[in-house]
């Protein structure tokens, strides 16, 4: 799994992202489920997620945040990334961010790529 805590705060909203290898539906949803067993993720407002599998295609979960799984899913498409869960978690901050709240997901699926490329030159 790699994972990044704190990739960013915005109104005292909290994002991290998470993600790694899965294989098939069920190894999407024990990802999951491995995640939210640290207090702090099962404690978040939202783990949204999207992966791309190669025998079944494109499966995305919004857990309450309407549409960031479809940005994740995208992002992940783009990149070629099959068979790879990514997993954007939000720490609502009592502020409604809007439209910026998907920039958000942005930014923290592409810092992830950024650190899934760097672990992997290495």
């Amino acid at each position: 799994m790699l994972q990044i805590e704190d990739v960013l705060r915005d109104r005292g909203s909290r994002y991290a992202v998470s993600g790694g290898a899965v294989q098939g539906r069920a190894g999407a949803d024990a990802f999951v489920a491995e995640l939210k067993r640290v207090k702090k993720f099962a404690k978040a407002t939202h783990n949204t997620w999207a992966c791309v599998f190669s025998d079944l295609g494109p499966v995305k979960a919004d857990d309450g945040e309407a549409g960031a799984g479809a940005v994740i899913l995208k992002m992940l498409e783009r990149e070629g990334l099959y068979d790879h869960i990514v997993v954007v978690t939000r720490w609502y901050g009592g502020v409604h961010l809007g439209g910026d709240r998907f920039a958000h997901v942005v930014t923290a699926v592409r810092a992830y790529f950024a650190a899934l490329h760097s672990a992997q030159s290495r």
